[in-house]
C-alpha cells in the first residue's frame, strides 16, 4: 500500500514570522501518518531547511530553471535546491504553463534537470475548464505528461506526479471523488505502460484540497495524497488535511 504524501505550496506567499508560526505549528502536531513536504518561495528555502533540517518534514522549491547554469537572470537551478537540501521541486504548475507560457517540452525538461540533481520532481498535469466541458481532459492530461515520460525514459518512474485541475485551483471547486479518481486511474494507466514502477508512484491531487474533503479525497485507490495551496498557509488546515493522510 503506498504511503501518502501531502505537500504544501505555499505559492508566493509568506514572511519570517509567518513561516515561523506554520511551521513550528507544523512540527507541534507530528507524528502523522502521511509524508509531508512544504514547497516554499526561493528567499525561504534558507530558514525551512534550517527549521525542518532534524524533522520529517520534507521541504522543496516551486519551480527550477532546465539549464544546469548561464545568463538566465532570475532563474534557479536544480544544483542550487540540491544544496538547500530541497527534496522536491513543484515542476509545470498550472500557473507556470498559464501565466509563463511554459510549454509541455519546457516541463519535461525541468524534471530531468531536477532529477540529475537527486530533487525530486513533482509534475503537474492538469486541465482547464474549457478543456474539460470540451471533453478532452483525457487528451490534455495525458499529453503532458506523455512529454515527460518521453524525456525521461526509464527515469520516469521517480517522478511524483499531481493532477490539478485548473478550475479547480484557487476557486472553492473540487473535482468529485469520482472525477478526480477517473483522471488518476488514466494516469495510472499510462505509468504503468512507460515503467515497471508505476505501481509504487505516488499521484497527488491538487485542486482546492480541504479539511473536509481530504479523506473523501485520499480514501481514493489511486490518490495518494494531496498538493495543497491555500489550506497550506493555514496550520489547522494543513495539519488536518496531513492526519487525512494516515
Amino acid at each position: 500500500m503506498r504511503r501518502k504524501l501531502v505537500v504544501g505550496n505555499w505559492k508566493m506567499h509568506g514572511s519570517h514570522k509567518a513561516n515561523a508560526e506554520l511551521l513550528e505549528a507544523l512540527l507541534g502536531a507530528r507524528p502523522f501518518g502521511a509524508d509531508v513536504a512544504v514547497c516554499v518561495p526561493f528567499p525561504f528555502l534558507s530558514e525551512a531547511a534550517v527549521t525542518l533540517a532534524s524533522s520529517d518534514v520534507r521541504w522543496g522549491a516551486q519551480d527550477c530553471s532546465a539549464h544546469e547554469q548561464g545568463a538566465y537572470t532570475g532563474e534557479v537551478s536544480a544544483g542550487m535546491l540540491a544544496e538547500f537540501g530541497c527534496r522536491y521541486v513543484l515542476v509545470g504548475h498550472s500557473e507556470r504553463r498559464a501565466l509563463h507560457h511554459e510549454s509541455d517540452a519546457v516541463v519535461a525538461d525541468k524534471a530531468k534537470a531536477a532529477l540529475a540533481r537527486g530533487v525530486t520532481p513533482i509534475v503537474c498535469v492538469g486541465e482547464t475548464l474549457e478543456e474539460r466541458e470540451a471533453g478532452r481532459t483525457d487528451d490534455v492530461v495525458k499529453r503532458q505528461l506523455s512529454a515527460v515520460i518521453h524525456a525521461l525514459g526509464h527515469c520516469a518512474g521517480e517522478i511524483v506526479v499531481a493532477y490539478e485541475p485548473v478550475w479547480a485551483i484557487g476557486t472553492g471547486r473540487t473535482a468529485s471523488t469520482e472525477q478526480a479518481q477517473a483522471v488518476h486511474a488514466l494516469l495510472r494507466a499510462q505509468l504503468q505502460a512507460a515503467t515497471a514502477h508505476a505501481d509504487g508512484m505516488k499521484i497527488l491531487y491538487g485542486g482546492s484540497v480541504k479539511p473536509d474533503n481530504a479523506a473523501a479525497l485520499f480514501s481514493q485507490p489511486d490518490i495518494d495524497g494531496g498538493l495543497v495551496g491555500g489550506a497550506a498557509l493555514k496550520a489547522s488546515d494543513f495539519i488536518a488535511i496531513c492526519r487525512a493522510g494516515g
